[in-house]
C-alpha cells in the first residue's frame, strides 16, 4: 500500500522522482499518471485532511463545505472598489480532491476559441482546441456512451468512456426551469444537446460530475486507485512552507520542498521535478513565499529574492455572477418545499431511496450561454439558473416561491492580484480580484441584466407572473445597473491566471508552453493559475485537461 506514515527522522531517505504539491483537481490526476510507472517514486502533499466528511459526497453538501474550516481555506477578498467596497468569501478546497470536493460539479470545457487563443499566446499549437480535446477525452467516463453501439457514434468524437472522470445527467427536473428554458428559446437562445463540443451557445440542463447521485471528486476518481501502488506516498494535513533551490553554475534548480508535518519541519528532495498544483491562490502564494516573484513585493515582506518573475500573482481573473431573483406565483420552487418539516423529510427520503431530488442537486441546474448584446461576436455570458432564492450564500431561503438567474461575464477584461502579506506561510495572501474595473466589464454587466429581463418577459414564463426582486425594475440606466451589479455580484469561484503561461519574451509570463517555470529547472505548474485567459465556462474540467497535458509531457521527457 502507499506510504502514509510519519517519517522518523526529519530528512532521512526523503527523495522522490516527483513531488506534487496539492492533492486537488490537478494533483490527484497527476499523482495517478506519474505513479503508474512503478519505477517512479512520487510524493503527493496536501495541506487539508482526508475527504471523509460525509457532506463532501452528498451533492447538496457544498452548502456545508464552503466556509467550513474542515474543507475550505476560508479566504476572503480585499474590499473591492468594483463591488462598492464589499469583501467576499473566496472558497478554495482544503481537503483531498481540493475544489472538486466542494464545487458545483458542473462539467464544462469552455469554447474552442479559448484554447486557440492560449496557443497563440504561448506560441505552441499543443494548446489548440483540436489538440486539447484528446486530453479531455482521455479521462472521461461519459454517460452518453454507456450503451455502446451505433447510437453513440455521434458522441465518440467529443467524449470518452471508461476513464476515471464520471459525467452524468442530473437526477432531477423542475417545471419552472423547463419553462425558463423555453423562455430563453423565445428570447433567441437556441436549445443545445451538448455544451462541450467547442461552442457552448444554447440552453440546457448542465451535466455533472456525479456517480449514481453521489459527488464524484478527483480523490475518488484518480487518487484512491493510485494509493494501492507502493511507489506513491501521500502526505495529507501537511503544510508546504517553501520550495528549495540550489545554484548549478549559472542555472537555478528546484531541489525539493520544506514542509511542516506532525509538528515537525521536514525536507523532501526531488531528483526529477516539483509540480505545483496548489491552485490559482496557493501556487502564486507558495512561489512568493519561496522567493520567486516581484522583487518589490518580496522586499516589502522581508522575503529574500531567489528569482525575479514579476508576473507571479498578477493577472487574476474570475467570473463575477450577478444574481437576479424573480418571485413567482402558480409554480413550485425549493423555497416552499424546504420550508416545512414534512417537505424536508420528503427530500431526505427521496435521496435515501433513489439518490435523486433536491439533495442530489448541483448548486445550479439549468445553464445557458448567449451574447450580452448584438455587437458581441460569440457567446460571452453564462447563466446558472436555480429553482430557489436566498439573500446571500449561507442564509435561509426566502419565504416565497422564487427562482435565481445568475449571469456572469465569461471573458472579463478586469485583472486582479494575489500578493504575499507576510513571510509566514500560514497567513493568507491578499486577494484582490478588481471586479468591474474595466469599462468593458461594466458595460457587459449592465447589458447582461437586460438579457435576463428579456428572458423573464417571454410568453413561456408569463404563467408565473414573475416579479423582479433583485436588482429591481426601478434600475434601468447603465450607471444604475452597474452600481447594482457591484451591490449584488459575487464570485462564482473560478479564479485563474496568476502564474500565466506565455513566451519567454513576455515579462509577465510565469511558465512556458510546457508549463516549466521560466528560469528555474525542475519546477512546473499544472493548475488553473497557468491559464493566460479564463475559459468561457466553469474551470474545473479545463484544469483536469491541463494536468493531463502536464503528465504526458513529464512522462515523455522522463522516457527520453
Amino acid at each position: 500500500m502507499a506510504q502514509q506514515q510519519s517519517q522518523a527522522a526529519p530528512n532521512a531517505g526523503l527523495e522522490f522522482d516527483y513531488i506534487v504539491v496539492g492533492a486537488g483537481t490537478a494533483g490527484c490526476l497527476l499523482a495517478n499518471r506519474l505513479s503508474a510507472n512503478p519505477s517512479h517514486r512520487v510524493l503527493l502533499i496536501e495541506a487539508g485532511g482526508r475527504d471523509n466528511y460525509h457532506w463532501i459526497h452528498i451533492p447538496v453538501g457544498y452548502l456545508y463545505c464552503i466556509n467550513n474550516p474542515r474543507t475550505d481555506w476560508l479566504f476572503r477578498t480585499e474590499p473591492d472598489k468594483g463591488l462598492n467596497g464589499r469583501s467576499l468569501i473566496y472558497p478554495r478546497g482544503k481537503t483531498l480532491g481540493g475544489c472538486s470536493s466542494i464545487n458545483g460539479m458542473i462539467y464544462m470545457r469552455g469554447q474552442a476559441r479559448d484554447y486557440d487563443h492560449w496557443a497563440e499566446v504561448a506560441g505552441d499549437d499543443a494548446w489548440r482546441w483540436e489538440n486539447c480535446l484528446p486530453d479531455f477525452i482521455k479521462h472521461e467516463d461519459h454517460y452518453r456512451l454507456d450503451g455502446g453501439g451505433d447510437a453513440d457514434a455521434k458522441h465518440r468524437d467529443f467524449h470518452g468512456h471508461g476513464g476515471e472522470w464520471r459525467i452524468e445527467k442530473q437526477r432531477l427536473k423542475w417545471q419552472v426551469l423547463d419553462d425558463f428554458a423555453e423562455a430563453a428559446v423565445q428570447a433567441g437562445i437556441p436549445r443545445t444537446e451538448d455544451f462541450n463540443r467547442g461552442s457552448n451557445e444554447g440552453v440546457a440542463y448542465f451535466e455533472v460530475n456525479q456517480r449514481s447521485g453521489w459527488r464524484w471528486n478527483t480523490a475518488k476518481a484518480f487518487l484512491r486507485p493510485a494509493l494501492k501502488r507502493d511507489n506513491l506516498t501521500l502526505w495529507h494535513s501537511t503544510q508546504v512552507n517553501r520550495l528549495l533551490f540550489e545554484k548549478q553554475g549559472e542555472a537555478l534548480r528546484c531541489t525539493g520542498v520544506e514542509v511542516e508535518r506532525d509538528g515537525q519541519v521536514q525536507r523532501a528532495m526531488v531528483s526529477g521535478e516539483v509540480v505545483l498544483c496548489a491552485g490559482a491562490i496557493g501556487t502564486p502564494h507558495l512561489l512568493q513565499l519561496s522567493g520567486v516573484g516581484s522583487r518589490e513585493l518580496l522586499n516589502e515582506q522581508g522575503v529574500e529574492l531567489v528569482h525575479e518573475l514579476p508576473g507571479v500573482g498578477e493577472n487574476l481573473q474570475d467570473h463575477l455572477q450577478i444574481r437576479s431573483i424573480y418571485k413567482i406565483t402558480n409554480g413550485k420552487t425549493l423555497n416552499a418545499i424546504a420550508s416545512t418539516l414534512l417537505g424536508k423529510a420528503g427530500i431526505g427520503l427521496e435521496y435515501l431511496l433513489k439518490r435523486s431530488g433536491p439533495m442530489s442537486m448541483a448548486p445550479s441546474q439549468l445553464g445557458a450561454f448567449t451574447r450580452s448584446s448584438a455587437e458581441q461576436t460569440y457567446p460571452n455570458i453564462q447563466y446558472h439558473v436555480q429553482p430557489l432564492s436566498l439573500e446571500a450564500f449561507g442564509q435561509p431561503l426566502h419565504p416565497y416561491p422564487a427562482i435565481t438567474a445568475s449571469v456572469c461575464n465569461l471573458n472579463p477584461t478586469s485583472r486582479g492580484t494575489v500578493r504575499l502579506k507576510s513571510s509566514d506561510p500560514r497567513q493568507a495572501p491578499a486577494i484582490s480580484p478588481n471586479y468591474l474595473s474595466s469599462p468593458e466589464d461594466r458595460k457587459v454587466a449592465a447589458d447582461s441584466l437586460r438579457v435576463t429581463r428579456r428572458i423573464a418577459e417571454q410568453p413561456a414564463f408569463a404563467r408565473y407572473a414573475p416579479e423582479e426582486v433583485k436588482p429591481g425594475v426601478e434600475y434601468q440606466t447603465d450607471d444604475e445597473l452597474t452600481r447594482l451589479a457591484g451591490d449584488i455580484g459575487t464570485t462564482i469561484f473560478h479564479p485563474v491566471g496568476t502564474a500565466k503561461m506565455g513566451r519567454e519574451d513576455d515579462a509577465m509570463a510565469v511558465v512556458d508552453s510546457r508549463l516549466r517555470v521560466h528560469g528555474i529547472s525542475g519546477l512546473r505548474v499544472a493548475d488553473a493559475s497557468i491559464m493566460p485567459t479564463i475559459t468561457s465556462g466553469n474551470t474545473n474540467s479545463p484544469t483536469l485537461m491541463i494536468a493531463e497535458k502536464a503528465a504526458g509531457w513529464l512522462l515523455a521527457e522522463r522516457a527520453q
